[in-house]
């Protein structure tokens, strides 16, 4: 367990802050399944909290899932579970739901730029590119991007060379772009945020252009770990706000899960 963390700021809740951070670690991959956490006094140290605060958020990382604790051993990261999340806050539902299709496209995302890496062709890489212009002009204009944003990724589809992954996407379309729009909200509110997603796209695009089939897998896990730790680190005024509202699509057409 390599991770550290800095203080945390007044304002929001202590507890909801500590548990934020420590949950964007486990979804970004940082935290491995199986790693034990750092004790109560250690992480109290490195948030600068106290051992109530941490004691409290580890409760509400059990509560979704995320931790277990093992009598006289310790807290120890657990593979994070695909069920809705069943604790009380009124956005846990919404958040869950985006989350998951996020997972479901980092893995859809990092087979696609490894095939695009090895397949693209000169009008494939043209037409990535423009699709990233054609992000930043949605934005310079005022716009969310979300279309934009949906296309690029289709570009990078594309110059994968196989249609049935196309069709894939195409398929799961209301997901991906209801995903989208909910990510690319909680990032505009953000000018950190704003500014990886940008670095990452072209990471995955240098990639893709270099033929760096490997670079190109890493590149885009990468942003889709990434994208899942911003939506851990939303604050709760962005779920009671944009938030719930935009992931209400998602909800409604999301398949009863399967007992």
């Amino acid at each position: 367990m390599s991770s550290s963390f800095s203080a945390v700021k007044p304002g929001l809740k202590l507890a909801d802050q500590v548990a934020s951070a420590l949950e964007a670690e486990i979804r970004a991959g940082r935290l491995q399944v199986a790693d034990k956490l750092p004790t109560e006094t250690a992480l109290a140290q490195q948030f600068q909290v106290s051992r109530t605060v941490v004691r409290e958020a580890l409760s509400r990382l059990k509560s979704r899932g995320l931790v277990d604790s093992r009598q006289g051993s310790g807290v120890y990261v657990q593979a994070p579970g695909i069920e809705p999340l069943q604790f009380d806050l009124p956005h846990a539902a919404s958040r869950e739901a985006v989350m998951q299709i996020v997972e479901v496209r980092r893995a859809l995302e990092a087979e696609v730029a490894e095939m695009a890496a090895l397949r693209r062709s000169e009008a494939d890489l043209l037409a990535i590119r423009q699709a990233m212009a054609a992000i930043q002009a949605a934005v310079q204009a005022g716009r969310d991007g979300v279309e934009e944003d949906v296309q690029f990724h289709r570009a990078i589809a594309r110059a994968a060379g196989n249609p049935f992954m196309i069709n894939t996407l195409d398929y799961l379309a209301q997901f991906l772009k209801g995903a989208t729009r909910v990510t690319r909200a909680n990032e505009a509110r953000r000018s950190d945020f704003s500014r990886a997603v940008t670095q990452e796209h072209e990471h995955i695009v240098q990639a893709i252009e270099a033929g760096d089939a490997v670079a190109a897998r890493s590149a885009a896990a990468e942003h889709m770990r990434n994208a899942l730790a911003r939506i851990a680190q939303a604050d709760p005024g962005f779920w009671t706000q944009d938030g719930a509202r935009l992931a209400e699509p998602l909800l409604a057409a999301a398949p009863a899960t399967p007992r």
